[in-house]
């Protein structure tokens, strides 16, 4: 679990985040979503350590992330995965050998187990015989899911994911949506998903933080989302006419339930 107190970032005078308070579960596809500039990014930089909050504290487990020395703060990073906007593959290493960097960097492991283990977690993404390929002749989602391969395989207690549907089309981002969800729940991780995709929002939103100017604007989940009476939430989510729709439905249905 990941507990946000208080959290607040400024730079220079503007203040960009103010007195965020968010917990984020384990085992749960926790969302951060928001407009562009609301802040959402910061925030998720603030708890990855890219950034140094202002004020406030980013709690891993009870352990103050803020106030950790350098050296607690690489073994904590260590437990972390990320899975950036764009894949960040690299493009000289092979399928296998892009898996096998963190293991190469951070694990114990003899060449035959690090290659074992990559092996696993391209089986677990179902790209089983794409390790000698390289990422130039993937598809964008597969290039993904190598990606999430690449970011499990130091079995993480926590999994970032920052707009990891970016450039896919819809067929493609729900099956990066179901692995990711289907990984949270198999190694109970605190998986946090940054997005403003709303099929994501409305298919996995299992915890939902709505960012608005900077502020923890409502928190709940993607079935409070359609009964929710908070103005700029509704504004947000339900821009476009299909969820507009959806949501009429749904209140109508709420409300023939409670006659």
């Amino acid at each position: 679990m990941i507990e946000i107190r208080h959290l607040s970032k400024s730079f220079d005078d503007k203040e960009v985040l103010h007195d965020i308070n968010a917990t984020f579960e384990n085992g749960l596809t926790n969302l951060i979503i928001g407009q562009s500039g609301s802040g959402k990014t910061v925030l998720m930089k603030n708890i990855v350590g890219l950034l140094e909050p202002t004020a406030g504290e980013i709690l891993y487990d009870g352990r103050d992330f803020v106030a950790m020395s350098k050296r607690e703060k690489v073994r904590l990073r260590r437990e972390m995965g990320m899975i950036f906007q764009s894949a960040a593959l690299f493009d000289s290493l092979s399928v296998l050998e892009n898996v096998m960097f963190p293991l190469d960097m951070f694990s114990n492991m003899n060449l035959r187990e690090r290659k074992k283990r990559a092996e696993e977690c391209l089986d677990r993404v179902n790209l089983v015989g794409t390790g000698n390929k390289f990422p130039g002749e993937l598809s964008g989602g597969m290039q993904k899911r190598v990606a999430i391969a690449r970011a499990i395989a130091l079995n993480p207690k926590y999994l970032f994911c920052d707009e990891p549907n970016s450039g896919l089309d819809p067929k493609t981002s729900l099956v990066i949506d179901e692995l990711l969800h289907s990984i949270t729940q198999e190694f109970h991780t605190t998986t946090i998903i940054n997005t403003h995709d709303m099929n994501s929002v409305m298919g996995i939103g299992e915890n939902i933080v709505f960012i608005y100017k900077g502020t923890a604007a409502w928190n709940g989940t993607k079935d409070e989302i359609m009964t929710s009476t908070n103005q700029k939430l509704n504004d947000f989510i339900f821009a476009s006419d299909l969820f507009k729709k959806v949501k009429e439905e749904e209140l109508a249905h709420h409300d023939n339930k409670k006659q």
